[in-house]
């Protein structure tokens, strides 16, 4: 059963949407809220058979359907058409949100979300924050950049667990110079360092998702995993979600690439007090490894500029916000000339003294 769940409001009958500020299941009609806690199978129309309805439909549709799955929507009757890794939309006729219940059944339901704590509006007011500073950025963009797409979803995420079994060998260098009258003179010693030890690692991410760019996710976390809550498809109203399409195992190669960084980084910081350390040897050991299944809250922006594509991302619940911009390139010639133009100078003025 492919089912489906719109939430109504009880006074006036409205959608209802998850709302950021308040934490509340909020209606934007007559304002009224309601506690997700409290919230019970009087607030939400459940569609029955939706399965079969959509099986009926899709049929004649041809290749071109293939992996797509087609809702009907209990407000309007308009036909809902998405991928099969959609979780939750919006009817594009009457804008009702809607979540795909049947998407979180079995071994697809997310353990825990991390609900939206920022709004639209402030993922636009981040857009905007983000051109400051930079000096290259072509004064036209800031007015003339259109925003194709704002959209909240909700990234599906794995969670893991492990622990680290690690030793390291180093080299460590250190150099005493002095000089006499005549010489200059240095001394480098050479050390063997060892490090061993332990390290448990808890809810390190990864992006479960194909569509989500992974080098983008990671750049806006992290996330604050104290504040999750208990899996409720109340939150995912009025937003998009996937569920996941990369699995769990999957996914373990680049947990590993992640935790085998840091773990790097932690046992080379502590080897102080050398002018030079260089690894000669490692081991590291993994063990235990266990997952969770999560919804971690990402705004996209989608921007056309003189017929180029850039994305956007904000985490949804800190406000980091990442990019990439466009350069003016005579701004960034001119600003590079000006310093070989300076250096140019000194270096004149030095050949002349001296």
């Amino acid at each position: 059963m492919t089912d489906m769940v719109e939430y109504k409001c009880l006074a006036c009958g409205g959608k209802l949407e998850f709302d950021s500020a308040s934490q509340k299941m909020k209606c934007p009609f007559c304002d009224s809220m309601f506690d997700i806690s409290e919230l019970t199978d009087a607030h939400a129309t459940q569609s029955d058979g939706t399965a079969e309805w959509a099986a009926n439909a899709m049929q004649g549709h041809g290749d071109e359907m293939a992996g797509m799955n087609i809702y009907k929507c209990q407000s309007c009757g308009g036909e809902i058409i998405v991928d099969a890794t959609t979780s939750a939309s919006s009817c594009p006729y009457c804008d009702n949100p809607v979540v795909m219940t049947g998407a979180f059944t079995g071994g697809h339901k997310p353990d825990i979300v991390i609900p939206f704590k920022l709004d639209k509006k402030a993922a636009k007011n981040a857009f905007v924050g983000h051109f400051k500073g930079k000096r290259f950025l072509p004064k036209a963009f800031k007015s003339d950049n259109r925003i194709d797409e704002i959209k909240g979803v909700y990234v599906p995420v794995w969670l893991f667990d492990a622990e680290i079994s690690a030793n390291f060998t180093y080299t460590g260098e250190k150099e005493k110079k002095w000089s006499d009258e005549d010489y200059e003179y240095t001394e480098t010693s050479y050390y063997n360092v060892e490090r061993a030890g332990d390290i448990a690692f808890t809810n390190v991410p990864v992006d479960g998702s194909t569509k989500m760019d992974d080098k983008m996710f990671e750049s806006i976390e992290p996330f604050d995993i104290s504040q999750a809550v208990d899996f409720n498809p109340a939150y995912l109203s009025g937003y998009l979600a996937d569920k996941y399409d990369v699995t769990s195992d999957e996914s373990v190669g680049r947990v590993d690439e992640r935790m085998e960084a840091s773990t790097e980084q932690r046992f080379r910081n502590t080897v102080k007090g050398y002018n030079s350390v260089s690894t000669d040897s490692k081991n590291i050991h993994f063990n235990n490894h266990k997952v969770r299944y999560a919804l971690y809250p990402v705004w996209l922006l989608n921007i056309s500029w003189e017929g180029k594509k850039f994305h956007f991302g904000m985490n949804g619940q800190s406000g980091r916000f990442v990019g990439n911009l466009p350069i003016d390139k005579k701004i960034a010639f001119g600003y590079f000339g000006g310093i070989m133009a300076a250096v140019t100078a000194v270096s004149m003025l030095l050949m002349t003294i001296f």
